[in-house]
């Protein structure tokens, strides 16, 4: 049996099922012509700035190429190749899927006119052509090359996945800057649009009479569509790829190429299962249980892949131990998700603390939050601990006799689930957009309602898809850590240890544990900065344009948008810079021992600022959702005031400094992996 054969034509599959779906959304109606004006208007935005980061990143990947081409010791073209492919191929995922989401918002909203039923599945099956775009891409570009590798090429068995990391680091430095670029552009927008409609103004969310209110509709699709998509596509195929060099490196011996193609046989589960999991979305004429029905698809495509990697397990390795450490990756997402929508949603303690806190203020408020978010790391470092420890005793006690490979397997289990987590995250823009679009175009209030409803869902499975991409990002930076190891083992066995003792790797340890806290300073900063201009600009239309407050004057929406376009583009170069430069000059000045140091502290340190930012981020939104609803004095009142101010300060946390530590953490370990092979030898200390 092909396996890299099969799970391409799975990738293919995918990708014409995503068709399918876009087909059928787009066969719905749009409304009327006021309601496809403002819709336009979204769109328009949003595609111009996804081209103008492209053109910018455009010319990063072609230097990157050909550095990757003349400057790699063996087969330098091979994996440059890979690199321009996977930057490609990441930069279609989101470029698909937003294309989708912003053209599904006025579609969900014109629904939601007759049904909220039928306004779901539109909004839900728009973000699920995201899930399947990126899973399927991810796939197909992992299992094209392997396949081209060692067939086209003639690259032996355990050398092809090596030259895979090209791909993977293509799709880190699209993650890296969509990440960055859109949390700058999203929450500028935002906060801009907030402090001056919200707070200053007293005028509603979404209302057409703010300035900003298009670049803030906007800004929820370029952070939470296609910076997510960008996010879990490099996840996904990085730990595909992280699994399948370890196998290579330490499993050939045993076992072949059975090793190495297994995690792409889970992926092939996967999608298939992911497929059957969409149908499984509805909601019953007269319920309003919106929450269970999205559970419902990614409960069902988790089981079925269960099911499926039951019986590729069999076949291919017949351990028992190796499956269940698939079922420890269904079991960890599944986990991770209740924790983060206990600590993020409006039904549980912790946001409810914060809406209290509010009443005395914009002070308590803020200390409510932050301490929400610091205890949230507890439950979500533990789960990942305990998970690691079952997967590596699995994988050590199998007849594999590999711990890591246990790791990594739990891994590639856990992102099996990429395509329907994805899905969900992308609802969140298109319910948000159609609640925008129905408030500026007067729609009656039972529209509101309805979307309403899907919106509230909608920004707990925005925090809940963070804690996940969180989560999977952990492990699959630990597996690159270790296939860094096995690297650089090959080069000298006994002189690459880690040892804490050597003070090499404590240097890199502190420079490691550094990076994130000054890399979410330069993003927290550019937030303030862009917010600031969209913030004076807001103002001045206020002051100058005549007749907007009572709605006979027309905001200039288009200013807004250009401000916060050119600085998200201004201001994500130096983070990048950032990410990309410091683990090459650690490497090549201090060494593979303190770049090692470097990688586990950027690990360590990454993923609790991370937990923390998203969930204390998260948790001030619904906190002020919490107290619209008409709790605390409901809006208007001072508790509503300094839930805004709360807000205001969580949005840069949860949807711009927290995500982008995750791809920070993957591209500094990427990068560290395709330098191991030259610092091992060329290196000032």
């Amino acid at each position: 049996m092909n396996l890299p054969l099969l799970a391409i034509a799975a990738s293919i599959l995918a990708l014409c099922w995503a068709i399918a779906l876009v087909i059928g959304v787009l066969s719905k109606k749009t409304g009327d012509t006021k309601m496809q004006d403002i819709a336009a208007s979204i769109q328009e935005g949003a595609m111009a700035y996804l081209n103008r980061q492209y053109k910018t990143l455009a010319i990063f990947a072609i230097i990157i190429f050909l550095i990757l081409g003349f400057a790699l010791p063996s087969n330098g073209f091979l994996v440059a190749m890979g690199f321009i492919v996977g930057a490609v191929f990441s930069a279609l995922a989101g470029y698909i899927g937003m294309g989708v989401a912003v053209r599904a918002n006025v579609r969900t909203a014109n629904e939601a006119k007759t049904s909220l039923s039928g306004a779901l599945q539109v909004a839900f099956r728009g973000g699920a052509v995201t899930g399947l775009a990126v899973v399927s891409l991810a796939l197909l570009g992992v299992s094209g090359f392997y396949w081209l590798f060692i067939n086209a090429f003639e690259i032996p068995i355990q050398e092809a996945p090596g030259l895979l990391i090209g791909f993977a680091f293509g799709a880190s430095l699209i993650s890296l800057f969509a990440r960055v670029g859109g949390g700058i552009y999203t929450k500028a927008a935002d906060v801009g649009a907030d402090l001056v409609g919200k707070v200053e103004k007293g005028i509603p969310e979404d209302d057409p009479r703010n300035p900003a209110v298009i670049a803030d509709n906007v800004g929820d699709n370029v952070g939470d569509c296609a910076g997510m998509g960008a996010d879990l596509f490099e996840t996904y195929a990085v730990t595909l790829i992280a699994a399948m060099i370890l196998a290579a490196s330490t499993l050939t011996d045993k076992i072949g190429a059975t090793g190495i193609e297994y995690p792409l046989a889970l992926g092939a589960v996967a999608v298939l299962a992911t497929i059957i999991g969409i149908y499984f979305v509805r909601l019953k004429e007269g319920s309003d249980k919106i929450m269970w029905s999205l559970y419902k698809g990614t409960l069902a495509s988790g089981i079925l892949s269960g099911v499926g990697f039951f019986f590729v397990t069999k076949y291919m390795l017949n351990d028992m131990h190796i499956f269940f450490a698939t079922v420890v990756g269904l079991l960890l997402t599944l986990l991770i998700n209740v924790t983060t929508e206990y600590y993020t949603s409006t039904s549980y303690a912790p946001v409810r603390k914060i809406a209290k806190a509010s009443e005395t203020g914009a002070g308590t408020n803020v200390i409510a939050g932050l301490a929400v978010g610091l205890a949230s790391t507890f439950p979500m470092v533990m789960l990942i601990v305990v998970a690691i420890f079952a997967s590596y005793w699995l994988g050590e006690n199998s007849t594999l006799g590999n711990g890591i490979y246990g790791i990594a397997v739990a891994a590639v289990s856990m992102l099996s689930t990429t395509g329907m987590v994805i899905a969900m995250d992308s609802y969140g823009p298109i319910t948000d957009n159609a609640g925008g679009i129905a408030e500026m175009t007067d729609l009656p209030p039972s529209v509101r309602k309805n979307t309403d409803a899907l919106d509230a869902v909608g920004n707990t499975t925005k925090a809940v898809t963070k804690g996940y991409a969180i989560g999977s990002a952990a492990l699959a930076a630990l597996v690159l850590f270790q296939a860094y190891g096995e690297e650089l083992m090959k080069s000298n066995p006994i002189e690459f240890i880690f040892n804490l003792a050597d003070y090499r790797v404590l240097i890199g340890l502190f420079i490691g544990g550094m990076l994130p806290f000054l890399f979410s300073s330069f993003l927290m900063s550019a937030v303030g900065k862009a917010a600031h201009s969209v913030v004076e600009e807001v103002r001045r239309q206020f002051r100058e344009i005549k007749g907007i407050m009572e709605g006979t004057g027309k905001p200039e929406y288009s200013k807004c948008v250009d401000i916060v376009t050119l600085a998200a583009l201004k201001e994500m170069v130096i983070p990048g810079l950032l990410a990309v430069t410091a683990p090459i000059a650690v490497g090549f000045i201090l060494g593979p021992l303190a770049l090692g140091g470097m990688l586990g502290g950027v690990i360590v340190t990454g993923l609790l600022m991370a937990i923390n930012m998203s969930n204390a981020g998260g948790a001030w939104d619904n906190g002020k959702k919490y107290v619209e609803e008409g709790n605390h004095g409901g809006k208007g009142s001072q508790a509503h005031h300094a839930a805004v101010v709360g807000d205001t300060v969580g949005d840069p946390y949860k949807d711009t400094a927290g995500p982008a530590l995750n791809a920070l953490i993957k591209v500094i370990n990427t990068i560290a992996l395709i330098i191991a092979p030259i610092i091992a030898t060329h290196s000032l200390l």
